[in-house]
């Protein structure tokens, strides 16, 4: 090591929204940590969309806030519009989103950081991470700056973002920067192919940002927040807030011509972008050539937040030439005399292969080395939340000599995401759907408390009030599920009348309240007014009883479903089984394998390559062994 400036228990490379999680878990949790940014102005920075949330992203930072994380309560500070997506379908979808404002979720994240015990920020590019042989193992030592100190540390955890080797590209015009016009981070990539990491390349982009004066909304759609807040903290209470509306417009045949007629400059097309770009966000360019039929796309106008006049052009993500961007931004309605103050642009960047990871992020290889975030092949400011505050938890729990945390499918959507990404890997950005978890009627956003706080609380990251709050509420749940199961609603006029006036089939005889509230057209609060021993119970509470009752047939064999996958997940597999031995396993499978190597039978079965025969015989290999 050359001169030492500091030794600490964990070292996070990048203060992006992994970073900050990763950080923050790990200084909670005990760990000395230090973490890195380029320039502390970018810690939780949001270089792409202003919100938090989205479709099964808003289930993400949810269960990130029941593990302890912070993303959750830093929206509900910042946020100037709220909505829930997709309310007019089942519980299982519904998302919470939130449009914030973006330099007050930095700011307020920068000084949560900024004043957490056992946590250090410096401003540094990290150039290389040292590590030594260790019986034949590489294992980590330190990382080394820009500048040429180095940091002793027994943890690290990468969380760069879109750093590595970034380069911007607009048309035909490319050039060596981070996102938001930050400096890349060009020299850590050689440090980890050094380590034996095998990196891809990816790309992201970005819309134009608009000057708000040069709009006319009268041609808009205004797209107004929900009269009813829901926080995405469960510690926040309720939250009274002025909202901001955002906008809609369209594109139509004209701006499809411009863009059809300079298809042959755009960087997607003439083969200057090499990085691979997010197949479920892609670029208008992309959108008009994939989707020829459609007549316009939806572009949704949202402000950066409360004191700026920047405005973005959700859906309208391009490299094509800044004159094109121009010339395509003005057909649309209401942009016809835009004034652009940041033109879009494509950001190609250097990622891991992250089926070279373990399940608790540790890569297999490497000693000590920890990866989160967009650096894994993900796309997503809550999808590398999730993965930060897993690392950080994860990078402590390894210094303390405990076992890591795994969340399985079963249990979280974090535990989708983490075990898709390293069990079948990643060939584009990978974002979060709900559609990717077969278990969602289980995993609601409502009920990530439910699934995870005993989680958070055990490891350490929920405080014993917000625990005991927690059992209160479950113990309401649990009471009035009960109570609703045995009370008894007799035939009346008062009754026939209310049910009439649902539109539901009236009563003869005696029925149970739970019947009742599983009829589509009832719900728990409409039928207060027949439901007369009702005790007063808060919206949460109330929420997790409807649900409970009115799903509980689907909610039953989803669970049944759950009981079958935990007997593969339960059968575990020796990190040191060489495939190569085992008879009547195919190729591809070994080598599958051999390379992701498995921690259950379950984990090898989503393996693409490995088929049902090859898991029947590794079944009879376990079995063979097992009776020695």
């Amino acid at each position: 090591m050359g001169f030492i400036a500091g030794e600490y228990d964990v070292a996070v490379i990048g203060a992006g929204h992994a970073g900050c999680e990763a950080a923050l878990a790990s200084a909670r949790l005990g760990m000395k940590t230090v973490v890195f940014a380029i320039n502390l102005d970018s810690i939780a920075n949001m270089p792409c969309n202003p919100n938090i949330g989205g479709t099964a992203k808003g289930h993400l930072v949810r269960e990130i806030d029941a593990l302890g994380g912070e993303m959750g309560k830093n929206t509900d500070k910042t946020f100037i519009q709220s909505k829930i997506l997709n309310s007019a379908k089942g519980p299982a979808v519904f998302s919470l989103r939130a449009q914030v404002d973006r330099r007050m979720y930095q700011i307020e994240m920068k000084n949560t950081l900024e004043k957490q015990e056992n946590l250090d920020i410096k401003q540094a590019e990290i150039v290389e991470i040292i590590s030594e042989e260790v019986e034949g193992k590489k294992v980590v030592k330190g990382v080394k700056t820009h500048t040429g100190s180095e940091y002793k540390c027994k943890v690290i955890i990468v969380a760069t973002g879109t750093f590595l080797k970034g380069r911007i590209i607009i048309g035909d015009v490319s050039y060596s920067g981070g996102p938001d016009g930050l400096f890349p981070a060009n020299k850590l990539s050689d440090s980890l192919r050094e380590l034996g990491i095998e990196l891809l390349r990816f790309k992201t982009g970005t819309p134009a940002r608009i000057n708000k004066r040069s709009i006319d909304f009268s041609k808009m759609e205004e797209q107004p927040g929900d009269e009813r807040i829901v926080p995405f903290s469960f510690e926040t209470g309720e939250i009274e807030k002025e909202q901001v509306s955002c906008y809609l417009t369209y594109t139509n045949s004209e701006t499809h011509r411009i863009i059809k007629e300079n298809l042959h400059r755009s960087p997607l097309y003439s083969g200057v972008i090499e990085g691979i770009g997010p197949r479920y966000c892609p670029s208008i360019e992309d959108k008009i050539v994939r989707f020829k039929d459609k007549e316009s796309h939806q572009v949704f106008v949202e402000p950066m937040g409360l004191n700026t006049q920047e405005m973005y052009l959700q859906g309208m993500s391009t490299s094509l030439p800044e004159d094109v961007q121009i010339e395509m931004i003005k057909t649309l309605p209401g942009l016809e005399n835009a004034s652009v103050m940041r033109s879009a642009y494509a950001i190609e960047y250097d990622c891991i292969d992250s089926t070279q990871l373990k399940l608790s992020l540790e890569l297999q290889n490497v000693e000590g080395l920890f990866f989160a975030g967009q650096v894994n092949g993900t796309s997503g400011y809550e999808e590398a939340a999730a993965q930060g505050i897993i690392a950080g938890i994860n990078a402590a729990m390894k210094i303390k000599g405990k076992e890591p945390l795994i969340l399985d499918r079963s249990q979280a959507y974090i535990g989708v995401l983490i075990d898709d990404i390293v069990t079948k890997g990643t060939r584009e950005p990978y974002r979060m759907m709900t559609s990717r978890s077969e278990y969602r009627l289980l995993l609601r956003q409502d009920n990530a408390d439910l699934r995870l706080t005993p989680i958070g609380y055990k490891i350490g990251l929920i405080s014993e009030e917000r625990y005991r709050k927690f059992e209160e509420k479950r113990r309401l749940i649990d009471e009035e599920i009960e109570r609703v199961k045995k009370v008894n609603i007799p035939p009346s006029e008062k009754v026939n009348k209310f049910l009439k006036s649902k539109g539901s089939t009236t009563i003869k005889t005696g029925v149970k309240l739970a019947d009742l509230l599983r009829r589509p057209e009832l719900d728990y609060d409409s039928l207060e007014e027949i439901d007369e021993g009702r005790p007063s119970l808060s919206y949460e509470v109330r929420e997790q009883v409807s649900i409970s009752v009115k799903y509980e047939g689907y909610i039953k064999r989803q669970l049944e479903q759950v009981e079958q996958f935990k007997k593969l997940e339960g059968r575990k597999l020796d990190k040191n089984i060489n495939y190569d031995e085992i008879k009547g396993l195919r190729l591809e499978a070994r080598q599958k394998l051999n390379k992701i190597k498995p921690e259950s039978v379950g984990q090898a079965s989503r393996i693409s390559g490995v088929s049902p025969a090859d898991i029947s015989v590794l079944l009879v290999y376990l079995e063979q062994k097992r009776r020695g």
